[in-house]
Formats: structure tokens, sequence, C-alpha cells
């Protein structure tokens, strides 16, 4: 199973920006490093639990979600189909790092992307 730290070094956002390095006008700096902050803060806070409940967790994933839904709004939507699929694995993986198993979309409660 792959680790926090390994996790956090397979952020979506490295495949964002080599896309928007191949020229798909969708990402900017700005919104990138905006967005890996936000995913920065999620795995900081998942990693500061201690033997987290499933509340816990789901607390996180609302936070990132929310935080996406604000980016994504603020940055003129550039979260489509491919970066929320990216986007919803890297949550949930990360949910299930700390302990949160489900079949069902983790996010979807909170998502407007």
């Amino acid at each position: 199973m792959t680790s926090f730290d390994e996790l956090l070094n397979n952020k979506p956002t490295l495949e964002w920006k080599e896309r928007m390095d191949e020229e798909d006008d969708i990402f900017t700096e700005e919104n990138i490093r905006a967005a890996d902050q936000v995913l920065n803060h999620y795995m900081t806070r998942l990693k500061a639990l201690t033997n987290p409940s499933q509340e816990e967790v789901m607390e996180c994933v609302e936070e990132v979600v929310i935080s996406l839904n604000e980016l994504n709004e603020k940055y003129d939507y550039f979260i489509e189909t491919e970066e929320r699929e990216e986007l919803c694995e890297f949550i949930d993986e990360a949910a299930q790092l700390a302990g949160v198993h489900s079949d069902e979309d983790i996010t979807e409660e909170w998502r407007e992307w």
C-alpha cells in the first residue's frame, strides 16, 4: 500500500503542471499552486490524526472538497472531468490510508466540480 509521503509525491497537480507545459490552457501557475496548497493541507491534517475515527477523516474530506469547490469557482472552473477523477482518486486513497474504506464516492456529498 502507498504511504502518505508516496501519495504526496504523486499529487494530481504534478500531472496538471505537465499538461500546462504541453499547452493545456485550463491551467495556470496560480491555480495549480493553489490546488497544491489545498492538497498539502489535506494530507497534513490526515497525517496528524492519531487513531482517527471515520468522522474525523470525513471532516478532512469535506474540508478539502469545499476548498477545491472555492478554487474551481475562483479560477474559472478549471476542474473538468479528468481533473475530477484524479482528485477523487487522490482524496479517496488518502482517506483509505487514514482508515476510511468505502465503495462510494466519498467526495460526492460536497463536490461541485
